[in-house]
């Protein structure tokens, strides 16, 4: 039999135990990750994953006394994983964060997750602008939807392009950018003679450039998901609109910058408007591009991949601003309003809509050392997104 004075040892052994328990497992921050790592998304998990590395071999693993620990699950770009995971991460992980969002259904669907459990998700990927409002618990440091459309119909106006079809894949990011082009271009002056939207699953752009040459504008203004942007520039000149001297211009999603060699020629010259360019020109880009290069096999880093990047800034800022604690409305309103030099440049996480305000660049593709470039030549500096922004 044990004893009266043995029993009472034991038990205040374990109530020590159990105390202890929660202040060391607050040693550990974990941020899930979610990305699709595989499928036809993967290139996007891959240019995250590399991006909120980066981060860490930079700035250490630890932050505010807390040691940082990514938690990392492949959605394989379906929102019904997405969702799961989500809550499995939450309820069996302990995670304090969450990261990623490939696209826009895959964001949608952890809405109701980040709702009930007060955790707070920042966006890396997705862009469609009705995001933002499903959820008081993301933040986003990817790009709000036609942020990037606005000062390209700007600049097309400014340079003398008044006449312009404009080409959009036909999902929510592509009809927010269409509006968002459409609505800045004839606020500018600009006249847009014919909206063409293509179908997201196997684009055949053939018929719908015969139309535009037919329609002979100016310019055509393209948005098409990363990936894609190869395929419709070889049909571009194929169907021979180059030499109709229909100029193309577009977002920064068609020559991304992780596929941008492989286009080849037919890349030379065209015009886009995003948040970011490896070609950069800054100490943050350049200690940035080295490190991703470095840690994945020479991989040039892309949107993608500065989004993740930035992502683990503002974790790391959210838990400064906390002092370690990770009650995650506290977090969330760490984030907002938060300002800092990202390796794209300036960036403002708005303090009413959790969106992010940034500089959006005019680039041309240009060859540089025997490498294709999105060289930057023009800035449009703290574009909100107009969907998201305070009226």
């Amino acid at each position: 039999m044990i004893s009266f004075s043995r029993r009472l040892l034991i038990a205040g052994a374990a109530l020590a135990t159990l105390a202890g328990a929660p202040a060391f497992a607050q040693e550990t921050v974990k941020i899930g990750v979610i990305l699709p790592m595989t499928g036809p998304f993967a290139s996007t998990g891959r240019q995250v994953e590399a991006g909120a590395r980066a981060y860490m071999a930079i700035n250490g693993d630890t932050v505010a006394g807390k040691k940082i620990e990514l938690v990392l699950r492949d959605d394989a770009g379906t929102a019904d994983q997405t969702r799961r995971i989500a809550q499995e991460l939450v309820v069996n992980d302990g995670v304090k964060m969450l990261v990623g969002f490939g696209l826009t259904p895959l964001a949608m669907g952890v809405a109701p997750v980040l709702n009930q459990a007060k955790v707070p998700a920042i966006i890396t990927s997705a862009t469609t602008s009705a995001i933002m409002k499903q959820s008081p618990y993301f933040v986003r440091t990817s790009m709000g939807g036609p942020q990037s459309a606005v000062p390209v119909a700007t600049w097309a106006v400014q340079n003398n392009l008044k006449r312009v079809v404009t080409l959009v894949t036909d999902y929510g990011p592509g009809i927010d950018i269409e509006k968002g082009f459409t609505d800045q271009f004839k606020k500018e002056g600009g006249t847009v003679v014919e909206a063409l939207r293509v179908p997201l699953q196997n684009p055949d752009f053939a018929p719908f450039l015969q139309r535009v040459r037919d329609a002979k504008p100016d310019a055509l203004f393209v948005f098409v998901p990363s990936g894609v942007g190869a395929i419709f520039m070889k049909q571009f000149v194929d169907r021979g609109l180059a030499d109709a001297g229909i100029k193309l211009i577009a977002t920064g999603d068609v020559t991304d910058d992780d596929l941008l060699n492989g286009m080849g020629p037919a890349a030379r010259g065209v015009i886009t408007g995003h948040f970011y360019s490896t070609d950069h020109d800054s100490p943050e880009n350049k200690a940035f591009v080295a490190e991703v290069r470095k840690a994945n096999k020479n991989m040039r880093p892309n949107f993608m991949s500065v989004g993740g990047y930035d992502a683990m800034h503002v974790a790391y800022a959210a838990l400064e601003k906390t002092g370690g604690g990770t009650d995650g409305t506290k977090l969330v309103d760490a984030m907002k309003g938060m300002e800092f030099v990202s390796p794209r440049g300036p960036i403002t996480i708005d303090p009413d809509t959790r969106d992010i305000v940034q500089d959006i660049y005019m680039r041309e593709v240009k060859e540089k050392n025997g490498e294709l470039y999105n060289v930057e030549f023009a800035t449009y500096p703290k574009i909100h997104d107009p969907n998201t922004a305070a009226k």
